[in-house]
């Protein structure tokens, strides 16, 4: 899977934009926005402008850590 993000990443600046980001991935930027809030992916916002460095990012995806997460609540669902 490595080799599929290298070449995804491969000739980007260090620095990326949320649109940026969401362009290279095919998300909306809300979606990415959205991620950055939550935490899902790391990024580092000044001012109003989020800034995602692109090996972070990589690694991120690389650990699947942006896979969808269960919420301890749903585990009592229902009972």
């Amino acid at each position: 899977m490595s080799g599929g993000l290298d070449a995804l990443f491969e000739g980007r600046k260090e620095l990326l934009t949320a649109p940026e980001v969401a362009q290279l991935l095919g998300l909306t930027k809300q979606g990415i926005y959205n991620w950055l809030r939550d935490g899902v992916i790391p990024g580092y916002k000044i001012g109003a402008t989020w800034f995602i460095v692109r090996d972070e990012l990589k690694a991120t995806l690389q650990a699947g850590a942006n896979s969808p997460k269960k919420h301890e609540n749903e585990d009592n669902e229902g009972s």
